[in-house]
């Protein structure tokens, strides 16, 4: 599908690798994803590599990775900022040439001087044009300089963004910012927008921090146009950013992990994370459950808020129940398995997924309940299943094991009827029999159904382990 210009739709995902794939950025990336996706579009990844202090191939493949851990397949290889330096430099000589930008021989004392009278007169902080209408003659033979953008005077600027609506800047309250240093290198404004340009990018959609920075983009896009054509506006779509459950901008306490913690430390599924994230701000009536085909065909930016979204964990968690109870057993037990660690038997694993799941909300908690099929002898105890292991319930335990070593058909339903006709014979509830059973049999008080693991751990181990425990 084209977009409005008549054009195929492309959207661009542009991290800078200074450092995790945070959970802002992550739902960026997806919401440029599908609606390049639902539009029949391209979706390209540039990779905002030109601080070369701060970005690290670390950074990068983590980037990488969790894109690809989202399922998020780019149409093109990535493009890397840094090996474009040439190109951007090229669009800045040509911005020179046509009067659309200048050099500026301001020295760093002046522009110190500048900005402290500013602060003394309280007048905000810019660049004062002091070079713009300037020859470069006047300045010493030899002097450094920068090159700035001529950015227009007067009027004003006008967005209509896709999600925040009609915005309004006045062209008096932007500065001629610089677009190459004294070393010649190119500053972010500019290299975004030749990267934008040269891409094919028609819509832009990114975290509404970048909102003023479209205003200060599009004087180069329009002064290009002018100079040789064929740089329309892109269409802007500016997404509220996501805050914590107590309205504050989210950090670190709230949830703003790297995408790998939450794979890693919380053990989230990737379709629940994405999941959770299309749902964060955007929505599609009272539905919490969108699959990802679903996802692809219903979304658009007319259904993207203009209010910040508010993370919310235990909502994650929850998700993530479901996709876990949703999930193949096979791949379940291939997850825990790693976790669990050298001597986990994923055949066993799978088997016990269906009584493992339907608990579980993460990763984690799967292993932790799987571990006890997999616990040397002598079993070590929680505090709390020791407790139940008085000694009447050790007696209780020598009574269930003569009983179960009487069974010779070892499955659920066999060993269900047995000891709930033995609870009945003793005059006691089920759960009397049950509680130390399962402190006997996983060393906890919680776990799956207690016939269950007497048929996961099977005759034999159940057996030494019940009677490691009982008296006779």
């Amino acid at each position: 599908m084209a977009s409005e210009s008549g054009k195929q739709v492309v959207t661009r995902f542009a991290p800078s690798p200074t450092g995790f794939l945070h959970i802002g950025g992550a739902r960026t990336a997806l919401f440029n994803w599908l609606f390049a996706r639902h539009h029949g579009g391209k979706a390209l990844l540039r990779i905002e590599d030109t601080d070369r202090a701060r970005s690290t191939q670390a950074a990068i493949d983590a980037i990488i990775e969790g894109l690809d851990w989202l399922g998020l397949e780019w149409d093109d290889a990535p493009v890397f900022q840094s090996e474009r330096g040439a190109r951007h430099v090229e669009v800045a000589e040509k911005l020179l040439e046509h009067g659309h930008a200048y050099r500026c021989y301001a020295t760093q004392e002046e522009l110190e001087e500048m900005r402290a009278a500013q602060r003394a007169a309280k007048q905000p902080l810019r660049y004062d044009g002091r070079w713009r209408h300037r020859d470069a003659s006047d300045a010493p033979p030899g002097a450094p300089f920068v090159v700035r953008l001529k950015t227009p005077e007067e009027g004003e600027t006008v967005i209509e963004d896709a999600v925040q609506g009609r915005v309004t800047v006045q062209n008096s309250e932007l500065d001629d910012y610089i677009i190459l240093r004294s070393d010649g290198t190119p500053t972010y404004m500019l290299a975004a927008v030749v990267d934008d340009h040269d891409m094919g990018c028609t819509h832009i959609i990114r975290g509404d921090d970048h909102l003023n920075n479209a205003f200060r983009q599009l004087p180069i896009m329009r002064a290009m146009d002018q100079i040789e054509g064929g740089w329309p506006d892109p269409v802007y779509a500016h997404i509220p950013l996501i805050h914590g459950a107590d309205g504050a901008k989210l950090s670190k306490r709230h949830g703003a992990l790297g995408v790998e913690a939450y794979r890693d430390e919380m053990g989230i599924l990737p379709e629940a994370l994405s999941n959770y994230l299309l749902r964060l701000g955007w929505g599609y009536g009272d539905r919490e459950i969108i699959s990802r085909d679903e996802a692809i065909a219903l979304f658009d930016l007319g259904g993207v808020g203009k209010s910040p979204s508010r993370f919310d964990l235990a909502k994650l968690q929850n998700l993530n129940g479901h996709y876990i109870r949703e999930s193949a057993d096979a791949r379940l037990a291939e997850l825990v398995a790693v976790r669990i660690g050298p001597g986990a038997d994923a055949a066993l694993l799978e088997q016990a997924m269906p009584a493992l799941k339907p608990r579980a909300k993460d990763i984690i908690e799967l292993a932790e309940g799987a571990a006890f099929l997999f616990a040397s002898r002598p079993l070590a105890l929680t505090d709390k299943a020791q407790a139940l292991l008085t000694d009447d319930a050790c007696a209780l335990l020598g009574q269930i094991s003569l009983r179960l070593k009487g069974e010779k058909d070892w499955t659920t339903a066999t060993l269900e009827a047995s000891l709930k006709a033995m609870a009945g014979e003793l005059e006691l509830g089920l759960g009397k029999l049950a509680q130390p059973l399962r402190a006997a049999l996983t060393g906890q008080t919680t776990s799956p159904g207690i016939f269950d693991v007497l048929v996961l751990l099977g005759r034999e181990e159940s057996l030494a382990r019940i009677d490691a425990q009982a008296s006779f």
